[in-house]
């Protein structure tokens, strides 16, 4: 019986049962030596976020809680985006926890937008700004639409929230993006907005919000280079699906 759950553990890419302790594990199957030998991207999210926890909790070693905490919010995007409250309320969690991962995702964010500050933008969209946008929407659960403004350079000057809630092409006033392109001295803006649904498909009211905007922004000589529709892990780009009429045919 207990070779029978050896195997199946195995074949699941995690520890064998008969290792109760983390620290009886072979080196190559704990996490921080796994992730220092093999690099993270050879981590599951568990063993990721057993990194991130430390510890376990009485009668359950720090991976086995970390499965469980990913088996009861969904995902691990589940995780990051629990309000304080659900997610101090689960078993081996805590307000120590909850500010120590708002802090990592916070400087996420920033190392992102420090890269995509030091990238130029072209018209396919460069990577520095889809993870930055990736990292700032895909794990909300409401729809926000959101704008970078940038200089004649493409350099970027701030990236604004807007819009909250289900969107519309009533929802998204033209008046507040131009006031605030004014604002930063923009010289041009990525559009952006998410899909909770996770859906990287651009739907007929996102067009006609796009138009409505290029048509607005065009009146103050402020172009619109791309609108990029964040979903789940996915990015939807109009520039590369030839939906930005002012750069058809060019």
């Amino acid at each position: 019986m207990l070779k029978g759950s050896v195997l199946k553990a195995s074949s699941l890419n995690e520890a064998p049962l008969k290792y109760s302790v983390l620290k009886d594990w072979p080196e190559l199957e704990r996490p921080r030596e796994k992730l220092l030998h093999l690099g993270p991207s050879s981590l599951s999210d568990a063993e990721l976020l057993a990194i991130f926890l430390r510890t376990g909790v009485k009668g359950c070693h720090v991976v086995d809680l970390a499965r469980q905490l990913l088996l009861s919010f969904g995902s691990l995007g589940a995780v990051f985006s629990a309000s304080q409250e659900d997610f101090c309320a689960r078993h081996g969690l805590g307000m120590a926890k909850y500010v120590q991962l708002q802090a990592c995702l916070e400087m996420s964010k920033r190392y992102l937008a420090e890269k995509m500050r030091e990238s130029d933008y072209s018209l396919t969209s460069s990577q520095a700004t889809r993870d930055y946008l990736l990292s700032e929407l895909r794990f909300e659960n409401r729809e926000i639409f959101a704008v970078l403004f940038l200089d004649n350079q493409h350099q970027v000057l701030a990236f604004e929230r807007l819009f909250f809630g289900t969107l519309d092409a009533a929802a998204v006033y033209p008046r507040v993006v131009v006031e605030q392109a004014l604002k930063h001295h923009a010289a041009a803006v990525i559009l952006t907005h998410n899909h909770p649904s996770g859906i990287a498909e651009a739907s007929l009211a996102d067009k006609q919000i796009t138009n409505k905007l290029i048509q607005a922004l065009q009146l103050i000589d402020v172009r619109v280079l791309d609108h990029i529709i964040v979903a789940g892990n996915q990015c939807y780009s109009f520039a590369e699906h030839n939906d930005i009429p002012s750069f058809k045919g060019k």
